[in-house]
């Protein structure tokens, strides 16, 4: 809401600014274009890999915790009290390790966000590259991202640059 807000501040500042100037806005779906580009596919396909053999290790892991955890049901009251005490340390130890698994994969900082990076980050700058050169050749004094945070309530396809910048990134 907040860049709303600051968004129609902004074009309330720059059309009262510039005595009600024509202004050339144009706007694309990085969505659409994202989905469309093979370059950003061939990371996504490559990021989802990392996702499904982290994902079949964490199932492993959890599946090995499980399987203690109920032999560890059906025998403990014939356990000796120092075997029921060093399975509940392993069981302890092992929802550790599955945590830590999780955060060190998929957590803030983890090698999700990190692969992620490393891939898709070359496919957003040729991307935003190409939006830049096509404002500059079309002289465009605006173009907004309509996947984003910002909303639009009304646009006219006119306006749409998405497949221009499609075209450009085929070259």
């Amino acid at each position: 809401m907040k860049k709303l807000a600051v968004l129609t501040s902004f074009f309330l500042l720059i059309i009262t600014g510039s005595s009600f100037a024509q202004l050339n806005i144009g706007y694309v779906d990085s969505d659409a274009i994202m989905a469309n580009l093979p370059d950003a596919q061939d990371a996504q396909t490559k990021i989802d890999a990392f996702i499904q053999e982290w994902q079949e290790e964490l199932s492993k892991m959890e599946k090995d915790w499980q399987d203690l955890y109920d032999d560890y049901e059906k025998r403990k009251l014939i356990m000796s009290d120092q075997k029921r005490v060093e399975t509940e340390k392993e069981l302890v130890k092992m929802e550790d390790e599955i945590a830590n698994y999780r955060q060190k994969k998929f957590g803030v900082n983890g090698e999700l966000f990190q692969k992620q990076e490393e891939l898709m980050k070359p496919v957003q700058n040729k991307v935003f590259n190409a939006i830049q050169e096509i404002a500059e050749e079309e002289e465009f004094d605006f173009i907004f991202d309509r996947s984003g945070d910002i909303i639009f309530l009304f646009a006219k396809d006119d306006y749409d640059v998405t497949n221009l910048v499609l075209e450009k990134l085929k070259l």
